[in-house]
């Protein structure tokens, strides 16, 4: 099939109606349709419902819309992988949530300029349930992520288990109410976890869904928080910070997802690199 034809199609999802991508294609509404015409006969079905609102997808387009986004997202990938830049023989991609990308994918991205300068890295960031599918696509070649649920066709390895553990700014005798106290979102798990742990605990007056941006909040008004313990290390050492003592503690373990058509040796290396990030950051 002809890229641009799944292009056009999913610029019609996108602004709703032929016109809109018409223009936003530079193209005649008259050339939109002729293309959505040809994808309809390949399908053997209508694709879309066009009315005076615009137009909307069929059951066979809401079929086909994930199919339209893995062909431009593998083909912009193919271009991507033929056009290496000079000195470099392949490329990888690697996508991470973004909680993992300070610091341990920063420390990969240095170990990968120093100890593989022949491979080429473009990277992304994303949520867990995006990156699995990206893997299972083939737009990605690895995500590093905190939930690795079972997938076809995907192999999860476990990069490193880390501690969830329940700190305070200090000084440590200064006292702290239960307002004090910032929800930070380690997702589901952790949430049913810290539940259990903390049944009568009412609900926080503050809830971050980024951890170091959490972080940044309590060192400045104070208070209290889940974070990974390698992240807050630093501050632990610092005295910015102070464990709470009997408080409990949650694993949170991250784990190198790729394909099972992954290029060995090329994973070899990549998974080389992420444990000695991990070893650095833990």
């Amino acid at each position: 099939m002809d890229i641009s034809i799944a292009r056009t199609f999913l610029e019609v999802v996108k602004t709703g109606s032929f016109v809109g991508a018409a223009n936003n294609l530079n193209l005649t509404q008259t050339a939109v349709s002729a293309r959505i015409r040809v994808l309809e006969d390949h399908l053997d079905r209508p694709v879309f419902i066009r009315n005076k609102a615009g137009a909307r997808l069929t059951p066979a387009g809401e079929q086909f819309l994930r199919f339209a986004t893995t062909l431009v997202q593998v083909w912009s990938r193919a271009q991507r992988a033929v056009a290496l830049p000079p000195g470099r023989e392949t490329v990888v991609t690697v996508g991470a949530e973004i909680s993992l990308w300070n610091p341990l994918l920063r420390h990969w991205l240095l170990w990968m300029r120093r100890e593989c300068a022949d491979i080429a890295v473009s990277t992304h960031i994303d949520s867990s349930e995006r990156l699995m599918e990206q893997v299972q696509d083939g737009t990605l070649d690895v995500a590093v992520l905190y939930a690795a649920p079972s997938r076809p066709g995907v192999i999860a390895e476990l990069l490193f288990e880390e501690k969830l553990v329940l700190v305070r700014t200090t000084p440590a005798a200064g006292p702290l109410s239960p307002e004090d106290h910032v929800q930070i979102d380690w997702g589901d798990e952790f949430a049913a976890s810290y539940q259990a742990a903390f049944p009568d605990t009412p609900n926080a007056v503050v809830s971050i869904s980024y951890g170091p941006l959490a972080l940044e909040y309590i060192l400045a008004a104070g208070g209290s928080g889940y974070f990974r313990k390698g992240f807050i290390r630093p501050y632990l050492e610092e005295g910015r910070l102070a464990l709470v003592p009997g408080s409990p503690e949650f694993s949170y373990s991250a784990y190198v997802v790729h394909s099972t058509k992954a290029d060995s040796g090329v994973m070899d290396r990549v998974r080389a690199g992420l444990r000695a990030a991990a070893d650095i950051m833990l």
